[in-house]
């Protein structure tokens, strides 16, 4: 059997299909290829995502793309406490992944641009405050599902909150302020006080 190939540099969405596979102790190969170099326009790479975007996977005679999914399925074909155990734990964990990316991806992102990914000159504060705005609501969401647990579900660890939190974390490395949303804040510091979340990251 081939082993699982994780294409994709450190400083794009990859290292949230890292940090799952480091949680399940799989045995991978890491290939750091970047936009920037026009490796993911290569005829090779179309092959496997013809999105030519990153993370993609290879998984035997499987290719998949789009990180969240990524995730849901490593974590649906090797099982163990962070993979959903029954129907109703795998509507959960598609739910608040599908909700990571439509209610909270693209304004933590707008804010990471502007205090962290621009060159200095093209920041705007104007930008993070809308976007800070745009992210109330669902923060708020979030730290409500969280009062009363310390994981979305089951009472563990799962990939619904590696997924989540992979998205979340955007919004502390903006240096914006969680301080409204305890429950959140303390849930976030949890999963990202993981040792893998570390490793995935590139040490």
């Amino acid at each position: 059997m081939s082993k699982l190939t994780i294409h994709g540099a450190f400083n794009t969405r990859t290292p949230r299909v890292i940090w799952m596979a480091l949680e399940l102790g799989l045995d991978f190969d890491h290939n750091p290829i970047h936009y920037s170099d026009g490796s993911t326009q290569t005829p090779a790479f179309l092959a496997i995502n013809p999105n030519a975007s990153l993370p993609a996977i290879q998984d035997g005679d499987l290719c998949l793309w789009e990180s969240l999914a990524i995730n849901l399925y490593l974590a649906n074909k090797h099982g163990g406490d962070l993979a959903p155990r029954d129907a109703a734990e795998t509507g959960l964990a598609m739910q608040w992944s599908f909700w990571a990316t439509t209610e909270v991806e693209m304004a933590a992102l707008q804010a990471l641009k502007h205090r962290l990914l621009l060159p200095e000159g093209e920041r705007d504060e104007a930008e993070v405050a809308t976007a800070e705005a745009a992210l109330a609501k669902p923060l708020a969401v979030l730290n409500g599902a969280l009062a009363d647990r310390e994981y979305l579900f089951g009472g563990r660890f799962t990939v619904a909150d590696l997924n989540v939190a992979s998205v979340v974390s955007w919004t502390k490395f903006a240096r914006l302020d969680l301080s409204a949303w305890p429950h959140l804040s303390a849930w976030l510091d949890r999963c990202l006080g993981r040792p893998t979340f570390k490793q995935a990251r590139g040490g």
